[in-house]
């Protein structure tokens, strides 16, 4: 599943875009111009539908745009839940970093200490991965997602249509990456696996002797009050209001368009099965950065980045991405791709002015323009109605696979 920087924003008297044009404008001096015409051209690229939401000191704004059903041409709303993808690697970590301040494991224990045998074989030796680096995507566990099997099973037309509500455990995904030889050794360098965060998922229910979706929904859920937010499980359907989901199920930008919003998210497990809306994903980053998650130095701790080759203006802490962007704005979130959406949720340092947004088609749309547009005023520059997704920061050069978690 791709993993790309896109924004949102929150609810208020916003733009409603169509595809047929702005359908309730909004005054030009709300500060979201930019961001309404990335929301805009994003659209007009091949995207069919975009919800984004922002919260600043002027308020909350939203924007929608295209449609969430081509079938019956009903438009996107600010209320439309989807699934977040990778997000949910930050939740994960989130619960993990609390663990740590409850002084109930260690970011420095090893994978054998708590999952013992699991990560074992095949030049793999889990008392040589720690809990940080299982976080960080310094393991070198190799990326389930990326086997070739795998990808053609669930992600390719045939094998999607096929195997889209198979139920898949946790140690499924990992044996599919224990296959393959470790990527480097243990701490020596830097590659975004889900396989690390499927095994942070069974690290917190062996600590905690609960799933990570029960810890997930009392630590974080609940106290945030993210009614939008959930675990779906094995379950295929998006709960509450939504739209549709579209893919072409194939590393292209052309060809037929299926709906892909029903699915069995265990493919998925702790690395990116979460559910949610922009309102909840606004209040969830902007409450994390601000400390109203975890003591400051767990916070500390998730925010001490690895740098990452080639990308000189971001990193990678422990389930949150670090990027400084044109105008020198630092913002801290996550991306996340998953069959047929696209999502991006990002906050200022201070967790003050954040963005969460969603595209509902993953083969085409920038993303960073959005993010651009928002904490910058950067206009988005004009792009051919087919163009593939501009590379978006953190994770542009992750692309062997239709979709990213």
């Amino acid at each position: 599943m791709r993993v790309r920087t896109a924004l949102v924003g929150a609810i208020v008297a916003g733009a409603a875009v169509t595809q047929a044009g702005v359908a309730a404008a909004a005054p030009a001096r709300d500060g979201h111009t930019a961001t309404r015409e990335a929301v805009r051209a994003a659209v007009h690229d091949g995207v069919p539908g975009v919800t984004a939401t922002a919260v600043d000191r002027r308020g909350r704004w939203s924007a929608t745009a295209g449609v969430g059903d081509l079938r019956t041409g009903t438009p996107r709303s600010s209320a439309d839940r989807y699934r977040v993808g990778s997000i949910t690697k930050t939740f994960v970590s989130t619960v993990l970093l609390q663990l740590e301040a409850e002084k109930r494991l260690s970011l420095d224990d090893s994978v054998e200490t708590w999952l013992p045998g699991v990560v074992r074989g095949n030049g793999y030796d889990g008392s040589k991965i720690t809990v940080r680096q299982l976080l960080n995507h310094t393991s070198g566990i190799f990326n389930y997602t990326a086997d070739d099997d795998f990808v053609a099973t669930h992600f390719a037309r045939d094998g999607f249509l096929r195997h889209r509500y198979d139920t898949l455990t946790p140690g499924q995904l990992v044996a599919v990456a224990l296959a393959h030889k470790p990527d480097f050794a243990p701490g020596t360098s830097w590659n975004y696996s889900n396989t690390n965060y499927v095994l942070a998922g069974m690290v917190i229910e062996k600590v905690t002797g609960r799933s990570y979706a029960a810890e997930i929904r009392d630590r974080i859920i609940k106290p945030l009050n993210l009614h939008a937010t959930s675990l779906p499980g094995t379950r295929s359907a998006v709960p509450g209001p939504h739209s549709r989901a579209y893919s072409k199920l194939a590393d292209t930008t052309t060809g037929p368009t299926y709906d892909v919003t029903a699915l069995n998210p265990s493919m998925a497990s702790s690395a990116g099965e979460v559910i949610s809306d922009n309102a909840d994903l606004d209040r969830f980053y902007g409450a994390l950065l601000r400390g109203g998650l975890l003591p400051r130095e767990q916070l500390k701790e998730m925010k001490s980045i690895v740098r990452i080759d080639g990308i000189p203006n971001g990193g990678y802490g422990l389930g949150l991405l670090e990027q400084t962007l044109s105008c020198g704005v630092r913002i801290w979130g996550h991306d996340g791709g998953i069959h047929g959406s696209s999502s991006v949720a990002v906050t200022t340092e201070d967790g003050r002015h954040s963005i969460a947004f969603n595209f509902n088609g993953d083969w085409t749309g920038n993303a960073e323009a959005v993010v651009e547009a928002e904490f910058c005023g950067t206009r988005p520059a004009a792009a051919p109605r087919s163009a593939a997704p501009a590379p978006a920061g953190l994770l542009a050069d992750r692309r062997e696979s239709p979709d990213r978690l």
